[in-house]
């Protein structure tokens, strides 16, 4: 069976090929993907995961692995959650959005925030399956680590008592809200292939 990623984002395809390789699923390189631009205008992760996974399933007439993630902060009202990766505008980047992050937060006590993934696989013509995960931590006063992405190096995780950004790809995936769905998604999964 063909799986392709839902995604533009080269980082998010990296870390979900990753998962799901551990997890016994072959994933169609992006080389043989065909790409689509879909906007993200849904309000809520899972609204936004299904439009992407629809519309890869359609272009490329296989399965499609939708994801759409975010983190969400107590003292923010859960912002910027479904604008997580538009935060500071359209066109930010990670080191924009983290910079307004540490700006909305400073001089807040409450600094509790949990990221939240959607996972969402379209069949052309059959099923779907859905899968979240959620994992809870807080926003650190200034970056910490260097690797990951988006918000990992102000996201502390208390179960691996680092920040994503200081954690390796496999720590992360452990743990992470991406990780968590995926290895909901895997056994639904392996019932239906």
């Amino acid at each position: 069976m063909k799986l392709v990623i839902a995604s533009n984002n080269a980082r998010k395809r990296t870390e979900i090929t990753a998962i799901l390789e551990n997890l016994g699923i072959r994933i169609i390189p992006p080389d043989e993907t065909l790409f689509v631009e879909v906007e993200e205008d849904g309000e809520t992760f899972a609204q936004n995961a299904k439009k992407k996974a629809e519309a890869f399933a359609k272009v490329n007439h296989c399965a499609a692995l939708g994801d759409d993630s975010g983190l969400c902060v107590d003292a923010l009202n859960g912002a910027p959650g479904v604008y997580s990766s538009r935060f500071a505008g359209v066109d930010a980047d990670d080191v924009t959005n983290n910079a307004k992050l540490l700006r909305e937060l400073n001089g807040v006590a409450n600094r509790k925030a949990y990221f939240a993934c959607s996972i969402h696989v379209a069949f052309p013509n059959g099923p779907c399956i859905t899968a979240e995960g959620r994992v809870d931590g807080e926003i650190l006063e200034r970056k910490d680590g260097a690797g990951g992405f988006g918000y990992d190096p102000l996201f502390y995780c208390p179960a691996l008592e680092k920040t994503f950004a200081q954690a390796s790809p496999e720590e992360k995936a452990s743990v992470s809200h991406r990780g968590r769905a995926l290895k909901k998604l895997s056994k639904e999964f392996q019932t239906i292939v």
